[in-house]
This record gives structure tokens, C-alpha cells and sequence, in this order.
């Protein structure tokens, strides 16, 4: 045994009640603004249907397309590889997960649109439509062959379409009401938001229904997609996107780049409008920067190549798709729009490759530091806690099992959640 140390201190005590006291306002505020991550399933995609052709069989036809494409396109494991890169010991088990996948829930995320992708129609006929969207998604999750998140994507705030986008909303929302109540996989996209006072406003709206209904405050959440330069760089040069989290007041659950949109406003001509282009890499990271910490996800956009005509053609777009789609991990935006039954089989060949081959080095890593053994990397808790979160991904997604996630780290589905959970540094 050494010497026992002496411990002395200078200050009295009251200094450190002096100081937690004056930053209890600041305890409060980051408590408020930067929950953390929820800790829910954040889907790798959303597939966007325009509201007049959905159907109840829209899901399980968007699955069966892709697995044709496959069977016509990349009939083997190999094939499907090649096009795509795929190294060779990773290409049987991404080529079968990405069969299952199909087969058993194709979308993950489906968006019936009422907005660009429906356009303007009669009033009597956006009605009915909007009704019927209803009665199908709750006839979806009754019957259990709804995509594990859905919604609508309504017309937005600006003074032209505001009193329609309302009207949408208020009926599909009834409609789900009188169903039996909003699913738990419910999510709203507010489109083309310029200015946080719009944000303000849909709140507005979403607080009446909640209290024409007796639901829970807060209740019903949305994200709010970004398709203008005001809505990454206010008038007074300050970054209208993080007021627009605020002005939600914690119903904010994604920031969705609309890829199209926002390369117009910025003037991109129509050749380069692409999620790679330097302007859509500003505006995401700006939006990045936001909503980190904060509990809102980031949504990366779209390509509008799509997957159709010739095998040669097929092959590109595939190709093009699934680099935009690893260029978008890498870079932690990890989940994207997939507007054609083609684009799924690279969306989930992407996403599987991008798990599978970091599964043993992210598993060996975790399991060092939850042992606290020392290896060629020192690892942060932060950075345990990135860990954690990218092998619940790799779960959730289907790209990975929770059984050889826990014979490769030790660890349990209980375990992961508590080390990417909030405050877990």
C-alpha cells in the first residue's frame, strides 16, 4: 500500500451551488433544444406514391417489381455483384438478404403525395382521394401489410395552396380517427418550407386536431422538407433550417432535402440537379449541423434516373443510384427518397454492403471498449455510442441479425440501445 494522499480543497461550497443555480436555465435549454436521438427505427428510405394510384396492393407490387427487375436484370448473385461492385465475399449474403428483403417488406417508409407528385386537381376529387388514403392505411395496419411508417405528404403553407394542404390534412387525419385511431407509424412531410412562421403554422393546425380529438399534446409529428435556398440561409444570413427545428416545438422527426427543387432555386441547371451536386452537399450539411443533437434525422434526396428500358440502361442506373446511395452513408445521412420499384434492389444492396462489411471491425471495437480492453484504436464513449448506433442500424434494417451481432460483441439488443442512447457518454 502507498501513502494515502491528502485531499484538500480551497473553495466553499457554496461556489459550486452558485454555479449549478446560475446554469439551471442553461440545463434546461439544452435539455429542451438537444434531446438526442429518440432511439427509434429510422427507416432507410421513403418511397413516394402519388396519392390517385395508390392502392392497397401498392407495397407488395413495389416488392414484386423489384425482385422482376432482379430475375431480369441480375439473375444471380454474382451478376448482381458485378454490376454493382459488390466485393465477392460479400456478394451471396447482400444478393439474399436483398431477395428476403423484398419479399417480406419491400418499403419501409411509404409517402402518398398530394403535392408535386399529384398536382392540382378539383376539390371534390383531392377529397375523396385524401379519404381513401385514409381508409387504406388504416386497412393496411389493421391487416398487418402496412410498410412499418406511413403517410401523407400534403401541399404546403404557401398562401396559393394553404387552404387545400389544410383540408387534406384534416381529412386524412379524420379519416385514420374514425378508423380506430393514428397508427404508430403515422408520419406527415410538410413541403416547400421558406420561412419558420410556416413551420409555426402547421403546428397551429396539428394542435386544434389534437385537441378536437382529446389526444395527448404532441402527439402527431412531421418533417419538414427543404427545397429553397431561404430555408438553409435566411434574409439576415442566419440558418433558417435550426429556427424551423425550433418553431416545431418538438414535433420535428426528419429534414427531408427535396434534391429537385432546391438545385432549381439555387440554379443549377436541370443536366447537374443531382444529390452530389456541391450545392445539395451545402445544404445537407447545413442541415446536418442543425438538427444534430436535436433529435431530428436528416433525409438525403432522390435521383431521377430510373431503372428502366434495356438491361445496359438498367445496369447504369443501378450503378448511379447505388453510389449515390453509399456516397450518402458514408457521410451519415442514412436515409434517402426512392421514387421507382427499380431503385429498391440498389437501395438495399447499398445499405446491406455498407453494415456488412464494417459488422466485425464496429463488433470487435464496441466489444473492446464494453470490456475495457485496450486495442489499436482508443476509442471515445461518443464514439462507442456511433458504434452502438450503427449495429442497430445494421439490425433494424434487415442488413444484419441480432444474434451474430451479440456472438460477435457479447452484447444484447438491451446492451446496444443503452450505449447509443441520449446521454450514454
Amino acid at each position: 500500500m502507498g501513502q494515502q494522499e491528502q485531499v484538500a480543497t480551497s473553495l466553499a461550497g457554496t461556489v459550486g451551488e452558485e454555479i449549478g443555480a446560475s446554469l439551471t436555465a442553461v440545463d434546461a435549454e439544452l435539455a429542451r433544444r438537444y434531446p438526442g436521438d429518440p432511439g427509434t427505427r429510422q427507416p432507410v428510405h421513403t418511397a413516394y406514391v402519388p396519392g390517385d394510384t395508390f392502392t392497397s396492393g401498392t407495397i407488395r407490387s413495389w416488392g414484386d417489381r423489384a425482385l422482376k427487375a432482379l430475375d431480369e436484370h441480375a439473375p444471380d448473385a454474382a451478376s448482381f455483384a458485378s454490376v454493382l461492385g459488390i466485393p465477392d465475399e460479400l456478394a451471396d449474403p447482400v444478393h439474399d438478404r436483398v431477395r428476403a428483403k423484398l419479399e417480406r417488406e419491400p418499403v419501409e417508409d411509404l409517402r402518398i403525395d398530394f403535392e408535386d407528385g399529384y398536382g392540382s386537381r378539383p376539390d371534390a376529387e383531392e377529397d375523396e382521394t385524401a379519404a381513401r388514403a385514409a381508409r387504406l392505411v388504416a386497412e393496411a395496419y389493421a391487416n398487418g401489410t402496412a410498410a412499418p411508417y406511413m403517410g401523407i405528404r400534403m401541399k404546403c403553407m404557401e398562401a396559393a395552396v394553404r387552404d387545400r394542404g389544410i383540408r387534406t390534412t384534416d381529412i386524412f387525419l379524420t379519416g385514420l380517427m374514425r378508423a380506430g385511431g393514428l397508427p404508430d407509424g403515422l408520419v406527415l412531410t410538410l413541403p416547400k418550407v421558406t420561412y419558420p412562421e410556416q413551420v409555426t403554422a402547421f403546428v397551429r393546425l396539428l394542435e386544434a386536431f389534437e385537441q378536437t380529438h382529446g389526444l395527448p399534446a404532441g402527439r402527431i409529428g412531421f418533417e419538414i422538407q427543404i427545397e429553397t435556398s431561404q430555408s438553409i440561409l435566411a434574409a439576415d444570413g442566419t440558418a433558417a433550417v435550426a429556427r424551423m427545428i425550433d418553431a416545431a416545438r418538438g414535433r420535428a422527426t426528419g429534414l427531408h432535402y427535396g434534391t429537385f427543387d432546391y438545385s432549381a432555386c439555387v440554379g443549377v441547371s436541370a443536366a447537374y440537379q443531382a444529390s452530389d451536386h456541391p450545392a445539395a452537399d451545402h445544404a445537407k450539411a447545413v442541415m446536418q449541423v442543425a438538427a444534430a443533437g436535436t433529435g431530428v434525422r436528416v433525409c438525403d434526396g432522390s435521383t431521377n434516373v430510373l431503372p428502366v428500358g434495356p438491361t445496359h440502361r438498367v445496369h447504369e442506373a443501378w450503378r448511379l443510384h447505388h453510389g449515390l446511395t453509399r456516397r450518402a452513408l458514408t457521410r451519415a445521412y442514412y436515409q434517402g427518397w426512392d421514387m421507382h420499384p427499380g431503385h429498391l434492389p440498389t437501395r438495399y444492396a447499398a445499405v446491406y454492403t455498407f453494415y456488412r462489411e464494417g459488422l466485425e471491425q464496429a463488433a470487435a471495437r464496441l466489444a473492446a471498449y464494453a470490456a475495457r480492453i485496450g486495442g489499436d484504436v482508443m476509442d471515445e464513449p461518443a464514439t462507442a455510442k456511433a458504434l452502438g448506433g450503427y449495429l442497430l442500424r445494421g439490425i433494424d434494417c434487415g442488413a444484419l441479425d441480432a444474434a451474430e451481432v451479440a456472438r460477435l460483441t457479447g452484447l444484447t439488443r438491451a446492451d446496444l440501445d443503452a450505449f447509443a442512447a441520449p446521454g450514454s457518454r
